[in-house]
């Protein structure tokens, strides 16, 4: 019994230990292989399928295999690769974001609420996986998971990310305050750095930096696939004070930190490099809490934004995007010029 048990626990020890040494590819390969026929089929699509643009973060029927549809081995394979392509932060708010489902459930009353296949329309299971091109052939390919208020876009060459976006995450409620339930506001870091900068302008800086009164209702890129002739505007890096500066890179930073750490780096020093000068901070709506707000920080290689209008400014929708890189852009021109 007691060498049963040894050999159980070795082998497990050597299975954790190829996991962890695996390349991203690798864990697509072995997320792909765990898959029967039937779930690759809806798994798989090419590269350049439309369906790499689809973005979506609402509650629909969506194409690829999900929690639902896997197995333990299939389920833990999955996690893998996001494991893999998020930090432990990104990972925290993922998984946060997906049991906020149980807790729109209770509020919404919505045992009833269904999609077309019979399953509960809030659901923290209903997210999910799908791969794009092929990740054996050493050329580049994606992956994307997504379900109601996430929506993460992975593009991947020579066996490592060399895009994130577009990355959206969104919270409803933004803060939890139903009875029964702990308090809890899983983007309180965003929320709260975003409104400490904005309170620390002057009023000279204010007059630059919110361009409307009243917020938009929605992120204003929402699901393009392209960002173009976006409006740069707001108060400019170079006109905030050091310490002010100090606060919205430190903003910047948390977006980008929510990746693996060796991308999140590789990003940061293209932004660094693309200029911090060049950067700018943007915003609408209320300068406190609870009132509907939107804000924006924008450069050559960077945008994100945020907004808290919906289900009484307590519904958070933000996005991180690389106007020269969403969808991997940028590596697969230079994939292509290099066949060519």
């Amino acid at each position: 019994m007691k060498t049963r048990l040894l050999i159980q626990g070795l082998f497990l020890f050597l299975v954790v230990g190829q996991l962890q040494g695996q390349t991203l590819s690798e864990k697509a390969i072995t997320f792909l292989e765990t898959l029967s026929e039937d779930l690759k089929s809806q798994a798989l699509f090419a590269l350049d399928d439309e369906e790499r643009y689809n973005m979506n973060y609402v509650p629909l029927p969506r194409k690829g295999p999900r929690f639902h549809d896997f197995d333990e081995l299939q389920q833990e394979a999955a996690l893998d690769l996001l494991k893999a392509s998020v930090s432990e932060e990104g990972l925290r708010k993922t998984h946060e974001i997906r049991s906020l489902e149980k807790i729109l459930r209770v509020i919404e009353n919505a045992a009833h609420d269904t999609m077309p296949d019979g399953r509960p329309r809030r659901d923290p299971l209903n997210y999910h996986f799908s791969i794009f091109g092929n990740p054996e052939e050493g050329k580049p390919w994606g992956w994307r998971f997504e379900g109601h208020h996430l929506s993460l876009n992975f593009t991947a060459s020579e066996h490592k990310l060399s895009s994130v976006t577009p990355s959206f995450f969104g919270t409803n409620p933004g803060v939890i305050k139903i009875t029964g339930h702990k308090e809890k506001e899983v983007l309180r870091q965003e929320t709260q750095s975003s409104f400490a900068l904005i309170n620390s302008l002057s009023a000279e800086q204010l007059k630059k930096a919110v361009f409307s009164k009243v917020a938009p209702p929605e992120i204003l890129t929402t699901t393009r696939p392209k960002i173009e002739g976006f409006e740069q505007r707001g108060i400019w890096f170079k006109e905030l004070t050091s310490d002010q500066q100090k606060q919205l890179l430190e903003l910047v930073r948390l977006y980008v930190n929510n990746y693996e750490k060796e991308f999140a780096d590789t990003y940061w020093a293209k932004i660094k490099k693309a200029g911090f000068d060049k950067l700018s901070f943007s915003w609408a709506g209320s300068l406190e809490p609870g009132v509907p707000n939107y804000w924006c920080i924008q450069g050559p290689v960077l945008l994100i934004e945020y907004d808290n209008t919906q289900t009484n400014a307590n519904h958070v929708h933000t996005v991180i995007r690389d106007p020269t890189n969403d969808y991997g852009e940028d590596i697969l021109k230079k994939h292509l010029s290099e066949e060519h």
